[in-house]
């Protein structure tokens, strides 16, 4: 999971409500495409290029997982979705919104259609003077320059006035925890939440070492063989990873997500292993378990097992690709056994099958207000 890029963003608009149309942008950005970290006052311009009304003009910063074309893909869609007309004339016209991507990062990027950074923002002040508030320290990363150098040396000599009006920056609250667990069966997406979580909320991730486990590609061969040593392997490892981890942070002042919970171990065991195999895990467990931090939360996100098989198939690690479905249907089941008994702790499930939350904003705000119920 790559961290945000930052990018910059201009709004304008002629016609209508245009203070109405510029909140609503910001509002469809925040929803569809990422963080909206600053907002600059609003400007009245006259139209540039051609005879019409005055625009209101501003800028946002955002912080988005998308691609610099993604981001303009969604754009555009929010455009019409406002109800932007187009027209094949090739020359500016009035709009109700226009939305244009200024900076994506630091990237230099052509396309038919896309230009990074904007090719001619440096001779336009309705972009530059509302750009400035919101990023005056930003470097222009082909002309070398400034946001606040460039509007201090552009040719363009048109009337600019900021004006009292404000826009809202819409902002997510997460539920003040210290510590969330993030579970799920395999394939269903935790380690992608709990890093997008960590990303967005400047909290402390701790993700299960698995890959180096010698045993798991043996155990997805020849199950009856190596499930009490992977058990024992992941018993220890997990053990002393949290013991590890969570000894360098505060639980009182610190936010931690993990991509896992102890009782996993328990779990898993419990499906995979004999019973009296089972039974002296259990013991080891209890003993070696008692002591560690829990979770103010437990999320459980639950997929459906054809979902499981294709995000398992997508991800690509040849030890999984031939895991059964009856096995992804008993660890599921073994999930949902332990939390109906669990009294001491403050448990979370969130179906996930009808969404897609790495690939559409949309549904990881969903979870998000899911987890916050």
């Amino acid at each position: 999971m790559k961290n945000p890029t930052t990018a910059y963003l201009a709004l304008g608009s002629n016609q209508g409500d245009k203070l109405q149309f510029l909140q609503k942008a910001v509002h469809a950005i925040f929803k569809r495409i990422g963080e909206v970290s600053a907002v600059s006052a609003i400007y009245e311009t006259p139209a540039f290029g051609f005879e019409g009304n005055d625009f209101h003009n501003a800028c946002i910063q955002i912080k988005t997982r998308f691609s610099a074309e993604e981001t303009l893909d969604k754009l555009l869609q929010i455009e019409d979705l406002l109800g932007r007309q187009r027209t094949k004339s090739g020359v500016y016209e009035n709009r109700v919104i226009d939305l244009d991507l200024i900076f994506f990062g630091n990237e230099i990027f052509s396309s038919e259609k896309l230009s990074i950074p904007h090719p001619r923002l440096q001779d336009r002040k309705f972009v530059l003077f509302p750009l400035k508030d919101v990023g005056e320290d930003y470097l222009h990363p082909v002309l070398k320059k400034t946001v606040k150098q460039l509007t201090e040396e552009t040719k363009d000599t048109s009337v600019i006035k900021k004006t009292s009006k404000k826009l809202e920056k819409p902002k997510f609250k997460l539920h003040p925890f210290n510590y969330l667990a993030i579970e799920g069966n395999i394939g269903a997406g935790k380690t992608s939440l709990a890093t997008m979580i960590s990303q967005d909320f400047k909290a402390k991730i701790i993700t299960e070492r698995f890959k180096d486990n010698p045993f798991l590609p043996k155990f997805y061969k020849d199950q009856a063989r190596y499930a009490f040593p992977l058990e024992m392997s992941f018993l220890a490892d997990r053990y002393q990873q949290l013991l590890d981890d969570i000894s360098q942070y505060d639980l009182f002042s610190d936010f931690m997500v993990a991509d896992y919970d102890v009782y996993k171990s328990l779990i898993f065991a419990k499906v995979t292993l004999q019973e009296e195999e089972y039974s002296l895990y259990k013991k080891l467990f209890n003993i070696m378990y008692k002591d560690l931090a829990k979770p103010d939360l437990y999320v459980y996100l639950y997929q459906n097992t054809d979902r499981l098989l294709q995000n398992i198939k997508k991800r690509g690690r040849n030890y999984e690709q031939n895991i059964p479905a009856d096995y992804l249907e008993n660890i599921n089941k073994g999930y949902l056994d332990f939390i109906k008994n669990q009294h001491h702790l403050n448990v979370k499930i969130i179906d996930i099958s009808e969404l897609d939350f790495v690939n559409f904003r949309e549904d990881y705000l969903k979870v998000l207000e899911e987890i916050n119920r």
